[in-house]
């Protein structure tokens, strides 16, 4: 069975405290979808918002929490550490997004369907090759002159489809908890956030071909 998850990479909670984070291991990926708990939602805006905080003008984030979510509804273009990650639970094998992937690039999987492919980030970097009606995806080795060692994951051209419809409704989960969470916070931040995370995670425009 293959089980594909957006995921995000987790926060270093113990650095952040201005409002309850999941104690997560950081620098790993967690999964996003309507299935989070509370704390989880409030680690994924703590890293959506202090990284882009960080990567806009070089300074320190906000140092009061409503400003912070404000400087993210304040970005050009959101950037999301994370991607999708595959399982495969026949063979064990698992490929996570390397360093320098955004889940915000997610739909370019939709260019693997049509013969394309993409770039998967580094440190690991997975690679992925075209095979007849299948593409294989190994969990590093791309550029490397020889074939990876270990088996490949398999994803079926034909189920690629089917498989970015259910990412794309477990964003669109996400982005319910996360308007719920921010309701329950800072009342006026709600909308306008959930609006700046679909317009940032291109979630809710059609699926061309999907």
């Amino acid at each position: 069975m293959l089980i594909v998850e957006a995921v995000l990479e987790t926060p270093e909670a113990a650095g952040f405290s201005l409002w309850p984070v999941a104690g997560l291991p950081p620098y790993t990926f967690a999964p996003v979808s309507a299935r989070m708990p509370p704390p989880e939602v409030g680690g994924a805006l703590a890293m959506l918002a202090d990284y882009n905080a960080r990567a806009g003008d070089g300074d320190d984030p906000p140092a009061d929490a409503e400003a912070l979510l404000r400087a993210l509804l304040d970005t050009d273009r959101i950037l999301a550490p994370g991607g999708l990650r595959f399982h495969d639970t026949a063979t064990g094998v698992t490929v996570v997004p390397g360093c320098c992937c955004g889940l915000e690039d997610w739909r370019e999987w939709l260019e693997v369907t049509a013969g394309g492919s993409l770039w998967l980030g580094h440190d690991p970097s997975p690679r992925i090759e075209h095979h007849g009606a299948a593409v294989h995806l190994w969990p590093d080795g791309a550029g490397a002159p020889g074939p990876p060692g270990g088996p490949p994951l398999e994803i079926p051209l034909a189920g690629l489809p089917a498989i970015l419809r259910g990412v794309q409704d477990d964003l669109r989960g996400f982005l319910t908890v996360a308007r719920q969470w921010t309701a329950h916070r800072f009342p006026a931040l709600a909308e306008p956030l959930a609006a700046a995370l679909d317009e940032g995670l291109a979630v809710s425009a059609p699926l061309p071909g999907a």
